[in-house]
């Protein structure tokens, strides 16, 4: 649990009050992670306009798959439980279950998973990629813009889920998660069910 003292919903103004109305009105609720973020509402909008800037190029499914995949490498139980509600409206939830289990073995294509692989590394290994790793995204049909968001978008990734793994925020689990899937998600990798 975060020491860190959060602004009150009902005392919220400003720009820390639209940060939480765009939340409600998303989600149905402010996450703890918004809560902290918010206490630099500037850094928080830069943020957000970053992982626009990523994320409409590469479009949602790719977005989500990159975050997914390093949330995964970095054991950010904040991000995959968010991100794996944001991909429930991209996958249906048996192959979501599946990648969350293995995202080799859930029926994605061979760049998705080149991709996937590619951002797992960034967020365990990027002082060990070489151009093997950006050349293994080239074969299966990547260009090199894509490349650069992919890397972009995962290094992102490990920007936010660090910072608040850093600052103990609380874990929300959205009300709407299933629960087989909120298990997978948070089950840690090579763990049976």
């Amino acid at each position: 649990m975060s020491i860190l003292r959060t602004v009150d919903e009902s005392a919220a103004t400003g720009d820390v009050a639209a940060l939480y109305e765009e939340e409600i009105e998303a989600q149905g609720y402010v996450p703890s992670h918004t809560k902290v973020m918010a206490l630099n509402p500037e850094a928080a909008r830069a943020w957000q306009s970053l992982a626009q800037s990523l994320a409409r190029p590469m479009g949602k499914r790719r977005w989500e798959l990159v975050t997914l995949a390093a949330a995964r490498a970095l054991r950010s139980q904040h991000c995959l439980l968010a991100h794996g509600r944001r991909t429930m409206l991209l996958l249906p939830e048996e192959q979501l279950l599946r990648l969350a289990e293995d995202y080799r073995d859930a029926d994605l294509t061979e760049a998705e998973v080149a991709m996937m692989a590619f951002a797992e590394k960034v967020s365990t290994a990027s002082h060990a990629m070489t151009d093997d790793d950006s050349l293994r995204l080239r074969e299966v049909g990547f260009s090199d813009r894509e490349i650069v968001d992919i890397a972009l978008a995962a290094a992102a990734r490990n920007y936010y889920s660090r910072a608040i793994q850093a600052l103990a925020v609380d874990v929300d689990v959205p009300p709407d998660l299933p629960d087989p899937l909120r298990e997978a998600l948070l089950r840690p990798l090579g763990a049976q069910a």
